[in-house]
């Protein structure tokens, strides 16, 4: 008994130490604190979503999850040969264009009205505080921070390790002018030596005006938060980005809720909506949208044009890597909306409605 309780307490401070490290970030304190105590949507220690949110759903179970993990992931999990891309080179781009860029899974360079925007960068190889896990597919990473522009906004929608990258973040710091998140986020940032000044944190509800007729505005999402066991302690959020001239939705991770209608009218539709669709998972299916509910809420949000997310990088759930694009694009076809699927590096002029994309999906096994 006594070796066990030794061993358990090495193991425990153990974990301590690891948790201590810089890439877990900070939890709010100080006055970001007492600003996050104030928000209506901070209750009891912790940010809440606006409709009951289980982690898991009502008939699913923690064991049963780890044994469908072990035992019932697809086999085409990942890809089995390396991707072949080729990247456009932000660096060299027309400042008049209107483009969009997209580096796998969630992460994605956007040139609109001669504002430069990078949301959610990962390229660090993985998306987990342990390198040799979820890892990046073969091909995937053809980003690295030094192809990297100077940067009007960098956006994180929330703190999850497979949207807000340490390393990538702290390799971008001296490109980036602003930094626009949800409230709770920026005490990372600042432990990793971020600026204060350059950081935008917003509640669901809140706007800044980025003047000459730019503003953004926090929305709800339907997710949650946290880079180790705590978790809730900053705000998950999707964004609307406006220009003198268009709107765009910045949609994050979130399950499907009335939230999309809401934000729909509120803003009055949308030019372009940039929506999760991958890592879903039945019992999930409060967090992720299933591929049923993309197109609804694409609709609810009145989007003219959608380009899916949150695929083709990382393996996160249990479903095949291109089962994603197969079931959207299927669903399309009855639905007929403006769907854009580019490949990874592909420059997309998203305004022209008249350009079609190929399956490049079905290249790869």
């Amino acid at each position: 008994m006594i070796v066990f309780l030794l061993l358990l307490g090495l193991l425990a401070a153990a974990v301590f130490l690891f948790l201590q490290q810089p890439q877990f970030g900070k939890a709010p304190s100080g006055q970001r604190l007492e600003r996050i105590k104030k928000s209506p949507h901070y209750h009891k220690n912790k940010f809440d979503n606006l409709s009951f949110t289980p982690q898991l759903a009502e008939n699913a179970s923690t064991p049963g999850v780890i044994f469908r993990f072990l035992f019932e992931k697809s086999k085409n999990l990942t890809p089995k040969q390396a991707f072949n891309f080729v990247k456009t080179d932000l660096k060299d781009l027309d400042p008049t264009e209107n483009i969009y860029v997209w580096m796998g899974h969630s992460s994605y360079f956007i040139q609109i009205d001669g504002k430069k925007i990078l949301v959610d960068p990962v390229f660090n190889g993985n998306a987990s505080p342990l390198s040799f896990t979820t890892k990046a597919f073969a091909g995937t990473d053809l980003y690295t921070a030094d192809d990297i522009p100077e940067l009007d906004y960098l956006i994180i929608t929330h703190d999850h390790w497979d949207h807000l990258d340490f390393e990538t973040v702290k390799k971008l710091d001296y490109k980036v002018k602003t930094v626009i998140t949800g409230l709770g986020t920026g005490e990372h940032l600042e432990s990793w030596n971020y600026d204060p000044k350059k950081i935008i944190e917003l509640d669901w509800g809140e706007n800044f005006d980025l003047e000459n007729g730019f503003k953004v505005y926090a929305e709800t999402a339907r997710h949650f938060s946290g880079r180790s066991f705590t978790r809730n302690q900053a705000i998950w959020a999707s964004f609307v980005f406006e220009t003198p001239q268009r709107k765009i939705y910045i949609g994050g991770d979130s399950g499907f809720d009335d939230h999309f209608e809401k934000i729909g009218k509120k803003h009055g539709g949308f030019d372009l909506a940039i929506l999760e669709n991958g890592q879903y998972n039945k019992d999930w299916r409060y967090i992720h949208m299933m591929p049923e509910e993309f197109f609804v809420a694409v609709k609810n949000l009145s989007a003219k044009r959608i380009i899916p997310v949150h695929n083709s990088k990382f393996a996160l759930a249990l479903h095949g890597w291109k089962e994603t694009l197969e079931k959207i694009s299927l669903l399309n076809e009855k639905e007929n909306l403006r769907l854009i699927t580019p490949k990874p590096g592909q420059k997309v002029m998203w305004e022209d409605d008249a350009k079609t994309y190929e399956k490049w999906w079905q290249n790869y096994e």
